[in-house]
């Protein structure tokens, strides 16, 4: 099976996507299943993960009703205020549904960078532990030595770097994230999403930009930790569906890349995959 790890869904009149607005252009409109059906059948993807888009619960549920109808959404990473007095309850209940696999707070959008070391945090990451469930990590390369922290604080959180944490290609910066990178890389229970590239290049970006940052993290996290996420429809602001298929498929050896797609890896980073498919 071929997996795409990364994609979204919006449906506008919900109310609750506070950071889109008419400015972006071809994003501010419904993106729904059926809008994106028709893509991974031209692309042979088998199955996708939904990615939240809003900081809401009621968007987590949105995304899990979608499951019901829509059996190629193999899981969803959804949302909860991991601050919240009511946090623990919240992932409790969302967790009770099988296609929850994970949460992400938007963290590239806290003020704070270090957020994500607060004590307040600790019980919701310990019901996370507990349920199985996978924490993606949206951050950038500010963040990264305070994610090497944190991933030293909870070494039985399974975490997933989205983006490959949005190095700067625009400006064809390599260091210090790619040493950061590797850094990260050598955490066992972290994995990385080959996703979101092309939407930090420059507006005519060709392959050959993109090749040094996917080959870097292939070779620091090995080809059973990374995985393809096409970052749809947000990858429309810089290419299409199709075209960063392709372009993925041209970078490396096409052996690699097949394992890049694979059901093995999405099961090892999000394993309530199995738990939901049993």
């Amino acid at each position: 099976m071929k997996i795409d790890t990364h994609q979204h869904f919006w449906k506008l009149d919900r109310g609750d996507y506070g950071w889109l607005t008419p400015d972006f252009g071809p994003l501010y409109r419904d993106f729904l299943p059926e809008d994106l059906e028709p893509m991974l059948k031209a692309c042979g993807i088998d199955g996708t993960i939904a990615v939240q888009a809003a900081d809401s619960e009621a968007e987590t549920d949105f995304l899990l009703s979608l499951t019901v109808h829509y059996h190629w959404i193999i899981g969803v990473v959804g949302w909860v205020d991991l601050e919240a007095q009511s946090a623990v309850a919240s992932i409790e209940r969302l967790a009770q549904h099988p296609k929850l696999v994970g949460l992400r707070p938007m963290i590239q959008n806290i003020e704070d960078d270090t957020w994500m070391l607060r004590d307040t945090l600790r019980p919701a990451v310990a019901a996370m532990i507990n349920h199985n469930l996978t924490f993606d990590a949206l951050v950038m390369p500010r963040h990264l030595d305070h994610l090497k922290t944190f991933l030293a604080r909870y070494p039985d959180l399974r975490v997933v770097i989205d983006h490959c944490a949005k190095p700067e290609i625009r400006n064809y910066t390599f260091e210090p994230w790619a040493s950061q990178i590797t850094e990260l890389a050598g955490f066992p229970n972290v994995f990385c999403k080959l996703s979101g590239l092309v939407t930090e290049s420059r507006e005519d970006w060709v392959s050959e930009d993109l090749t040094p940052y996917v080959e870097h993290v292939r070779k620091a996290f090995g080809p059973d930790r990374v995985m393809f996420g096409s970052d749809w429809p947000v990858v429309n602001l810089a290419s299409s569906y199709e075209q960063w298929h392709e372009v993925f498929q041209s970078i490396g050896q096409i052996d690699r890349v097949q394992e890049q797609f694979s059901y093995k890896n999405a099961m090892e980073a999000y394993p309530r995959i199995k738990q939901s498919s049993s």
